[in-house]
């Protein structure tokens, strides 16, 4: 079976293309990322691969909650989760929206940076921060912060595949390893 990515592709091209013709990038990225919440849940996966469950009454299921999440979802929207139910590619809306979105930032030339912090950076870190990550990266930066107490201090910044690990939990591990060794 191919894999996962590789067949979601061309669905999350289409989207994009489509997207950036109508500019229309924002309304495309909550109808991806609402389909991908719901694609996650495994009571809707079940009913995804449930011959008994028609690919309208699953149209009306993941537009309807889309909607319900503040997703604006157009005639192209719902045309584009019928295509996806018809192929039996609902399954596939993770994938498509993380692809969708980094083309989307591609073309932004914006990067999205999760930084994790012991507690809540102050606006004037977040800047600094911010700043700092954009001229590493070349790119317009969009910091999504979470806050994990278990690192005592410090935080934990990842962007695709880096990952710089600067917090106290991080440091007293390496520490500890370093340690260790002969």
């Amino acid at each position: 079976m191919a894999e996962t990515a590789t067949v979601a592709r061309p669905y999350a091209r289409a989207a994009f293309r489509h997207a950036r013709e109508h500019n229309t990038f924002a309304a495309w990225s909550q109808l991806l990322d609402a389909g991908a919440g719901i694609a996650a849940d495994p009571r809707a996966r079940a009913l995804f691969g449930s011959p008994r469950v028609s690919a309208r009454e699953l149209v009306d299921l993941v537009v309807g909650v889309a909607a319900a999440s503040g997703a604006s979802v157009d005639q192209d929207g719902r045309n584009f989760v019928a295509l996806l139910a018809e192929n039996r590619r609902l399954g596939l809306m993770g994938e498509i929206a993380a692809q969708f979105e980094a083309l989307r930032a591609d073309v932004e030339n914006t990067v999205d940076v999760e930084i994790t912090t012991a507690m809540a950076l102050t606006a004037e870190q977040r800047a600094s921060l911010g700043g700092a990550l954009a001229r590493r990266f070349g790119r317009e930066v969009r910091l999504n912060e979470t806050i994990d107490a278990a690192l005592v201090g410090g935080a934990i910044v990842r962007s695709g595949d880096l990952v710089i690990d600067g917090s106290l939990t991080g440091r007293l591990a390496r520490l500890e390893q370093q340690m260790s060794q002969p």
